[in-house]
């Protein structure tokens, strides 16, 4: 009698420059709030790794009510990186978070590079921190200056956090820019070990019974699924260009859509306006991606990674 052998699960690890992951799938920064309610709603420990709000050197208020709007297939906001500033975080924020047991990545944003590279100095020390994400492409600040829009802006940026710390750098970009693969080797030659790509495109929402913004901050950033096919497009621009893994997200609102991510060279994904509508997403795709994998005999992520075939 011939025995038979059980079909061995897929692998669903993945590397992050040093961050070791259980699966592919990550919580964007900014969408979870990680306490006792979010505990009732959803297992978080089950993701590969989270990315918290991003933080600030000093508290921040934000932007002007109202923040958010709703948009065919999408969601304007205009939050203004409200945050209770880094001594706070470090207080209050990180000892809740080590409990989780996964990957925590630092989400932090700065007026100049001074400033990213005094956060970077603040966070190195910190064994609960296994990354630090480099926000460089919000576009809710007052200012309007997007680092991730200019190449060696970018470059000092990720050069001198690269400086104040050995943990992983995640540099997110942009999407508001004519050449995001410029922008990406700019990052990857300065030091940084993984690109998020995309963050929110430039938007806008009218009340015309008032004829008058719909954010009180005028313009915000456009997530959502409606921007699923660009944000595709750029992850698949960029895997040809840095050698670097890549953090995919943008409209990202199935199982399906995280898989043409990795198909298109996506390393990881990450979950974010879909949250909101259905806060089990996230656990959803990770059971979605490893069904995908069983069922196309593929027996880990990197062979799933950058695999598209493209026409001749």
């Amino acid at each position: 009698m011939v025995k038979k052998h059980k079909r061995r699960s897929p692998g669903m690890s993945v590397q992050i420059g040093k961050i070791g992951m259980e699966n592919p799938v990550m919580v964007a920064s900014g969408t979870y709030e990680y306490n006792e309610v979010t505990k009732e709603l959803i297992d978080i420990k089950q993701f590969g790794a989270i990315v918290t709000k991003t933080i600030t050197l000093r508290p921040r208020e934000g932007n002007p009510l109202p923040r958010t709007c709703e948009t065919y297939a999408g969601l304007l906001n205009a939050i203004g990186l409200q945050n209770k500033g880094l001594n706070a975080f470090l207080i209050e924020s990180i000892p809740s978070l080590k409990k989780l047991r996964i990957p925590i990545i630092v989400s932090i944003s700065g007026d100049t590079a001074g400033e990213f590279k005094e956060l970077a100095g603040n966070l190195a020390e910190r064994e609960e921190v296994a990354g630090i994400e480099l926000n460089l492409s919000c576009p809710n600040l007052t200012n309007k200056r997007l680092f991730a829009q200019n190449a060696d802006a970018t470059y000092d940026v990720v050069c001198q956090v690269r400086e104040m710390t050995d943990k992983t750098i995640i540099a997110k970009l942009t999407p508001n820019v004519t050449n995001i693969s410029e922008i990406a080797r700019s990052a990857e030659r300065a030091g940084a070990d993984a690109i998020s790509l995309v963050n929110t495109f430039f938007g806008m929402a009218i009340d015309i019974k008032k004829r008058e913004p719909k954010l009180g901050n005028v313009t915000g950033g456009l997530s959502g699924p409606a921007i699923k096919p660009i944000a595709l497009r750029m992850v698949w621009d960029v895997s040809k260009k840095v050698k670097i893994p890549i953090i995919g997200m943008g409209g990202i609102m199935s199982g399906e859509d995280a898989i043409e991510f990795i198909i298109a060279g996506a390393s990881a994904v990450a979950v974010g306006t879909g949250s909101f509508i259905n806060p089990n997403l996230g656990i959803e795709i990770i059971r979605d991606i490893k069904k995908y994998l069983s069922k196309n005999n593929i027996n880990g992520m990197k062979q799933l990674t950058g695999s598209l075939a493209e026409r001749s």
